[in-house]
């Protein structure tokens, strides 16, 4: 089986094509393109694709599932991904799998003996999160997707009294906010580095490979709170 993996839901943009065979479904990454420039996501995402398919000698008819970040995320960002994915899984008459961009961050980072802490900038002073920790080789998620403040997520993390790993593309915004909080007792946190510490598509293959696909007219975004928009639509009601 072929994945075709989207991330696009912040300023990082990747795709990745991701072979999973065999009855343990074990996989292999075939090619992965990633970009953190700032170009519109509309203007690369496709063209990502198209350039890593055609590099590895592969046609869209090839691909057996369309994966994408559904969010949390930028609205933009998301809004594109999931555009990307199930276009082309009603173009080619292919499931498609949409997945949290926060478990995907997670799933990409092997560290064991620690929570995963992964964080993204979601503006007004929140970051989205959620927390997750390794058991032998499952992926445990420990609460919800949220957006909470970056003194609310000390808290918890002061409460899990575990050593953390920071990843995602807030994990500086969120180290920056712990230190200028005084919260310093949270328990031996660390900054992933630069090379582990981004969402990227083979993140969102490997969530995947143990998720349910649906077909391309089921899959929504998930914004996890309104948009700028919704919330002035609904200050005017």
């Amino acid at each position: 089986m072929l994945i075709l993996a989207f991330e696009s839901s912040a300023k990082p943009v990747s795709v990745a094509v991701y072979e999973v065979s065999g009855k343990e479904r074990n996989g292999r990454l075939l090619s992965m393109d990633f970009q953190n420039n700032g170009f519109s996501h509309s203007r690369t995402l496709m063209s990502m694709a198209e350039l890593l398919m055609k590099n590895l000698d592969i046609k869209p008819s090839d691909i057996d599932l369309a994966a994408v970040a559904s969010g949390p995320g930028s609205f933009t960002g998301v809004r594109i991904g999931v555009s990307a994915a199930k276009g082309l899984a009603w173009g080619l008459d292919i499931p498609v799998c949409g997945v949290s961009t926060l478990f995907a961050i997670a799933a990409q980072t092997p560290e064991k003996g620690v929570i995963i802490c992964p964080v993204m900038d979601a503006r007004r002073e929140q970051v989205y999160n959620a927390l997750f920790k390794w058991h032998d080789d499952v992926l445990v998620r420990l609460c919800d997707d949220r957006a909470v403040s970056i003194e609310e997520l000390a808290a918890d993390l002061i409460k899990h009294d575990m050593p953390c790993l920071l990843v995602g593309d807030g994990a500086d915004v969120c180290n920056d906010g712990f230190i200028k909080s005084g919260n310093l007792n949270i328990p031996d946190y660390s900054v992933a580095h630069e090379s582990m510490r981004y969402q990227t598509a083979l993140g969102v293959a490997l969530t995947a490979i143990n998720s349910t696909p649906v077909n391309a007219t089921e899959l929504e975004p998930f914004y996890l709170r309104p948009s700028q928009a919704e919330r002035e639509r609904l200050k005017r009601m």
